[in-house]
């Protein structure tokens, strides 16, 4: 019957737009356009409806409006058509009103005047019905009864008239069914209606599906879900899941661990099926121990537990609803056992202090236990390995730390021995003990110097009490036995002798500082040795030595002394040059000695003042005096030179010395000793006086033993014929009037000593003089000798050391070597 009202209802539609065209015309014009038409639609032919031809529409100037400004069609002047220019949708044109109309108007300009037009939107089916909850709940109590009605929400539809919504339906449809009713305004809303009892411990829940269906052809619907849920009333008593409950916790757990959750189960709902639980039994070890979550049955650790004390617990729960119904559970509850306690240590004795040299000894006793009980009972003991000591079982959980042999306190001096006790739990527990053990010393190491031998450096003249250096032992013992006290040893037997070594150095006994006595002369002594003695105060005492070697370092504190010509002669010594001597001839040779050494005795010779300059000159090097220029008879026959002998020290010190030169014709004039170097002359000292009559004689008799050996030796070579005169041939018979013998050295003297002598004849004299050194400070002269016992020194020591004499210049005339023989140097 519903689908025969259809036609009826769009007959009727028509009319009214019918009547509306004739009513229209009266009004204005009205065109009729389905919504979603197509852009491009002809909607209608304006010239046609306003009675004007197209060419009219164009000179008049035809545009149209419409009221809201917005263009949705689009008129053509050319055509006369009103074409759609947008898709029209009448729902968002005119929502639910009814009818949709849409004004606009024809505008001609010249001349003016204006056509009203009216635009009804029809609508179509294209918007299916929408509930406002795609979710709908319902809560219904599981004894209400059949035939209780249920409103629910109403769907929307955007379109109108027929393509409205005509009826509801709901499915799967087992309890209930849909009522569709209508409202004052025409509107349908749906109507839930129970058909059988419910019953909530069976379905606590129904889900139904609602449909809205419209009118349109084809048909458009919409759906929405119904939640039903089925409230409770209280029925059922609280269950337990399992009557008996088993849990175990480890004893170390933390205070509120979880031990085991109950849970009691009510099929009834909301506060009839809400359980909460309590302990049924009032112990009073389990509320101090445990607690329970009434709501959710969680059992939690309250306090510590103690395997040792209490292994397990039994506790029983009661779960009640709300109404006052319950059930009952029981829970045990096991503590297990965990390895929580560590081994105790006890040290029962204890020895803190052991002499060095002790054989095996006991250190300490102790005993470990364990609380625990199993493997996390058991133990085992041990020391780090780096420490020279044992563990010894004794009885039962005893234990003896021992030493493994003889300690070394020099090596270590203390020892921190660790004891570590262990059980065999998971995880380990252990127990440290850390014992001090001290070794104390005994005297066993002996003092040893940080070098076995010293060489320390003075420089001569020092003052006394002058610290010259250290010498440093140690001892790696400790207290008085590593207490040091230095004293001093002679050394070997030194040759020269000299003076004791109390007299030189002295040491301080406490520190090893060395301090020299004396003012040291290099001169005199120029090295020494001795011992230095480190001994402990340790009981035995000992002791160790180290050499000791003082060098003696020179310094230029003596002046060059002038060997030749010597100057404090009584007789002063002439030299004879002939006057037919070229350039470069050797007048003389002076002869100097420096006590010092090194570069303080390098020595250098400089002609200072001359009679006659530029008629001689001194060799810097050696002293040789020559002549500078060949010989005239103009030049007078004296002449006085003044030669320096300065040496290299620092600052330099210098001797000077004259030389009395006599030119000759042929050596026939007498030898005449100048009378202004005799009255020139020094005094005598008495000192240098004793030294050179000594050092004549003894230079005497070796120069005679030497003339006879070489007389000896010649005789055998010549044979008798060469008679028993002197060996000097070419030479005048008659004595001759002086006779010279001149020894030239060769270079400047230091360490050894070089002698010349003079032979003066004639008239004069004809004494055999033979120079000898003086040093004003000789060796040995400053260790306090008497003046007897320089004299002494002094002649025994020109026997020490002889070297053969060297010849002279090349440059030597035969008829000199033949007057004068061979030249002898003398050396110390």
């Amino acid at each position: 019957m519903e689908e025969k009202s259809i036609p009826r209802l769009r007959q009727v539609l028509l009319l009214f737009v019918w009547l509306a065209q004739i009513h229209a015309k009266q009004e204005g014009y009205s065109i009729s356009i389905s919504e979603e038409t197509d852009i491009g639609s002809v909607v209608v032919n304006l010239s046609k409806d306003i009675g004007l031809e197209l060419r009219e529409l164009s000179v008049r100037r035809a545009r149209v409006i419409f009221n809201n400004n917005k263009n949705y069609f689009q008129f053509s002047p050319q055509t006369g058509d009103l074409q759609v220019n947008e898709k029209l949708d009448r729902e968002e044109l005119c929502g639910p009103n009814e009818p949709c109309m849409l004004h606009f108007q024809v505008i001609l300009e010249e001349p003016l005047k204006v056509y009203r037009f009216k635009l009804l939107v029809s609508d179509i089916n294209d918007n299916s019905p929408v509930f406002p909850e795609a979710e709908m709940r319902l809560k219904v109590m599981e004894n209400t009864l059949p035939g209780t009605v249920f409103p629910l929400k109403n769907a929307q539809d955007l379109d109108v008239g027929i393509n409205g919504i005509q009826n509801y339906t709901v499915y799967p449809n087992s309890y209930f069914h849909i009522l569709t009713q209508n409202s004052g305004e025409g509107r349908k809303y749906p109507e839930l209606v129970l058909d059988k009892a419910l019953d909530r411990e069976q379905q606590s829940e129904l889900k139904l599906t609602l449909l809205a269906v419209d009118g349109g052809s084809p048909p458009r619907t919409g759906t929405a879900l119904v939640l039903i849920e089925i409230l409770d009333i209280n029925d059922n008593a609280p269950e337990f899941a399992q009557p008996l409950y088993h849990a175990q916790i480890p004893e170390n757990s933390l205070i509120g661990s979880l031990v085991v959750t109950v849970s009691a189960r009510d099929i009834d709902t909301g506060v009839n099926g809400k359980v909460f639980y309590s302990f049924f039994s009032g112990d009073e070890e389990i509320t101090r121990t445990f607690v329970l979550n009434e709501h959710t049955g969680e059992i939690k650790l309250i306090r510590g537990l103690d395997y040792e004390k209490i292994e397990s617990y039994e506790v029983n729960i009661k779960a009640s609803d709300g109404a006052g119904l319950s059930g009952k559970c029981i829970v045990n509850i096991k503590v297990e056992d965990v390895n929580d306690n560590a081994p105790v240590l006890t040290v029962a004795s204890l020895v803190s202090s052991i002499p060095e040299n002790s054989p095996e000894t006991t250190i300490a006793l102790f005993s470990i236990q364990d609380l625990d009980s199993g493997d996390n009972g058991k133990m085992i003991c041990s020391i780090q390995e780096d420490v020279p000591f044992t563990l010894k079982p004794s009885v039962e959980n005893f234990f003896e730390l021992v030493t493994e042999a003889a300690l070394d306190r020099e090596q270590q001096a203390e020892y921190n021995i660790t004891i570590t006790a262990t059980d065999l739990g998971i995880p380990r527990l252990a127990t440290q003990r850390t014992i001090r053990v001290q070794v104390s010393d005994v005297n066993d190491n002996a003092p040893a110097f940080s070098q076995p031998s010293y060489t320390l450096l003075v420089g001569e003249n020092n003052s006394p009490a002058l610290h010259i250096g250290s010498v440093s032992a140690t001892d790696a013992d400790a207290g008085s036995n590593a207490q040091l006290t230095y004293s001093l040893l002679p050394g070997p037997e030194p040759w020269p002798p000299q003076p004791p070594l109390a007299s030189l150095v002295s040491i301080n006994a406490d520190n090893g500082q060395l301090f020299a006595l004396r003012s040291l002369d290099f001169e005199a002594v120029r090295a020494f040795e001795f011992f230095v003695r480190a001994q402990d105060r340790g009981s035995p005492a000992l002791s160790g030595q180290a050499r000791v070697r003082v060098q003696v370092l020179d310094r230029n504190d003596n002046a060059p002394f002038v060997l030749y010509p010597l100057q404090n002669a009584s007789a002063a010594c002439s030299e004879l040059v002939p006057r037919a001597a070229e350039a470069g001839y050797l007048v003389s040779k002076v002869v100097a000695v420096d006590g010092d050494a090194g570069q303080n005795a390098w020595l250098s010779f400089q002609l200072l003042k001359a009679t006659e300059p530029g008629l001689f000159s001194v060799w810097a090097h050696n002293g040789e005096v020559r002549t500078a220029r060949p010989l005239s008879e103009r030049d007078a026959p004296k002449h006085r030179l003044l030669v320096l002998v300065r040496d290299n020290g620092e600052p330099p010190l210098s001797a000077s010395v004259t030389l009395h030169v006599l030119l000759v014709d042929g050596f026939s004039q007498p030898f005449l000793p100048l009378p202004d170097a005799a009255a020139g002359a020094a005094p005598d000292d008495r000192l240098t006086i004793y030294l050179v009559v000594a050092l004549a004689c003894v230079s005497s008799l070796f120069l005679f033993s030497v003339l006879a050996f070489v007389a000896v030796r010649l005789c055998r070579r010549a044979g008798p014929a060469a008679g028993a005169g002197y060996p000097y041939p070419g030479l005048p018979d008659g004595p001759f009037p002086g006779q010279l013998l001149d020894a030239s050295g060769a270079g400047t003297l230091s360490h050894s000593y070089r002698y010349e002598v003079c032979l003066a004849g004639g008239a004069g004299t004809n004494d055999f003089k033979f120079l000898k050194p003086v040093f004003p400070n000789i060796l040995g002269y400053d260790f306090g000798r008497e003046p007897k016992e320089i004299l002494l020194y002094t002649i025994v020591s020109a026997f020490e050391t002889v070297e053969e004499a060297s010849y002279p210049s090349t440059k030597e005339t035969d008829l000199e070597r033949q007057m004068f023989g061979s030249k002898h140097q003398y050396r110390k």
